[in-house]
């Protein structure tokens, strides 16, 4: 080795030598950064003031530690940088999900902190399913902020790294604290009281709903198979008149032992009005006349039988679960109002309310029209037009309950029906009637966030006022 390399190495040990602590000073500096450590939530960050790119470029601090964590079911892999992107950390840090992974990984985040002088720190995650809740909830409770980068964002920069296409475990991490660190990330949001309450009610419902159309489906199939004929005689097959009798009577050779008498008296029994008392003899000549297989007929009604009581409980335990959505909707403040528009009922203004969460973080409702994948793309390049279309990035549920909305509003509310009309009749760039629909959706979400950020009441003339186009041909049609 040379004089120079010998030299280099030699004030290389120099400075790792004044880089060492004793133990006495590094559990001082320990106990004063964990002692200072202050999360911020969205709450302090987005309520009040618009948090952009600069807002979030100001938050990450010279004196912040930066964590990236991949997020897995059982365990987590942490990495540190500072603000220059440099790596704190040697190597991925694992840990468990459960309290003692979540103590440990925070003792390691403040030693490396108190080991570069830095006083906060900021962890970032992909929200990737449902594993992050405990850990950002456990992070923010014990003074560190939590926020969210999008995973798309990180697949699309995990070869700016190492030039190398391979994502894992103990690579995410790093990628994760450099977008961070270029503010490239958003607060989480976790509904807190009603909302929390409103959302997991509604996302049951949903569950509940699909479990449902399951069972019918797989109800269809055996009928299919073994009374063909059986929509010629029940009609609806979910409906309580049809379930009634197949639970008792699943094929056509048990109503036929029946007969007409026998199914009016399971009608009768189960306390049922209607018209449906005047279709058993129709239902007993088609099941004399049924073409479906005889045979291996035992199992299979076992399974009708069992399919219509799920769907029986199923059907009771969503009525409950709705009117449940229906009274917690209401605690909703200004919920009374937006109940006034027309094709608007609870059941859809739970669904939005849920999904939407407190309106209060948003400072414009082009932010939620974002959040719901309405917002409007385009993608062009010199003479080329790109064909604009919604993003369908964001919440899909909040996308689902808003175009039922409209589609809800424009069947039973005259101003909505004008404004569909005007949208797909217009002179100048009509519009087909699915894109109508989505306007009327992105008008509607308008309406609720005024009205539940101000608290006035909904005038449908108003609504029109607004849009002079529909206004002025409904009156040049007049």
């Amino acid at each position: 080795m040379n004089s120079k390399g010998r030299k280099a190495k030699k004030q290389a040990n120099i400075n790792n030598s004044m880089n060492v602590l004793s133990p006495e000073e590094l559990n001082r500096r320990i106990a004063a950064v964990d002692e200072g450590l202050k999360s911020s939530t969205w709450k302090d960050l987005e309520v009040g003031g618009k948090f952009d790119k600069n807002a979030k470029l100001t938050f990450i601090s010279d004196d912040m530690l930066i964590l990236g964590c991949d997020i897995g079911s059982e365990t987590h892999y942490m990495r540190a940088i500072d603000t220059r992107g440099r790596e704190l950390s040697k190597d991925a840090f694992p840990f468990s999900n459960n309290a003692e992974g979540f103590q440990s990984a925070k003792a390691w985040a403040v030693q490396l902190a108190a080991e570069h002088r830095k006083q906060q720190i900021v962890l970032g995650l992909e929200p990737t399913g449902h594993y992050w809740f405990c850990l950002a909830a456990w992070m923010i409770t014990n003074g560190i902020s939590v926020v969210q980068v999008n995973p798309y964002a990180v697949k699309q920069t995990k070869e700016l790294e190492d030039n190398s296409q391979l994502k894992d475990d103990r690579k995410d991490p790093k990628l994760i604290a450099n977008l961070v660190k270029d503010g490239n990330y958003g607060m989480p949001y976790l509904p807190e009281d009603m909302y929390a309450e409103l959302r997991r009610l509604s996302m049951l419902r949903d569950q509940l709903t699909e479990d449902r159309i399951r069972y019918v489906n797989r109800l269809h199939r055996e009928m299919k198979i073994y009374f063909p004929e059986y929509m010629d005689a029940f009609g609806k097959l979910d409906g309580t008149f049809a379930l009634m009798a197949l639970k008792e009577a699943p094929f056509p050779e048990d109503i036929l032992l029946l007969g007409a008498d026998g199914l009016r008296e399971i009608w009768r029994e189960a306390k049922l009005r209607g018209r449906g008392y005047s279709r058993a003899e129709q239902i007993v000549k088609l099941a004399s006349e049924s073409v479906g297989l005889k045979s291996g007929t035992g199992g299979s009604k076992e399974a009708v039988r069992c399919f219509v009581e799920q769907i029986l409980y199923l059907t009771g335990k969503l009525d409950e679960i709705e009117e449940s959505l229906h009274q917690k909707c209401r605690e909703i403040p200004y919920a009374e109002n937006l109940l006034e528009i027309g094709g608007i009922g609870e059941n859809i203004l739970a669904g939005i309310l849920a999904e939407m969460g407190d309106v209060s973080r948003f400072d414009d409702v082009k932010e939620i029209q974002k959040l719901s994948g309405l917002g409007l793309v385009a993608c062009s390049s010199g003479k080329h037009k790109g064909e604009t279309k919604i993003s369908h990035r964001g919440r899909k549920r909040l996308r689902y309950w808003l175009f039922q909305a409209a589609r809800s509003a424009v069947s039973h509310a005259e101003e909505f029906k004008t404004l569909h009309t005007y949208y797909t009749t217009r002179p100048d760039n009509p519009l087909k009637k699915m894109q109508s629909l989505i306007v009327i959706s992105c008008k509607i979400l308008r309406v609720i966030y005024s009205i539940l950020r101000t608290g006035q009441e909904y005038d449908p003339a108003k609504m029109l006022r607004d849009i002079k186009h529909p206004v002025k041909a409904a009156a040049q049609a007049a």
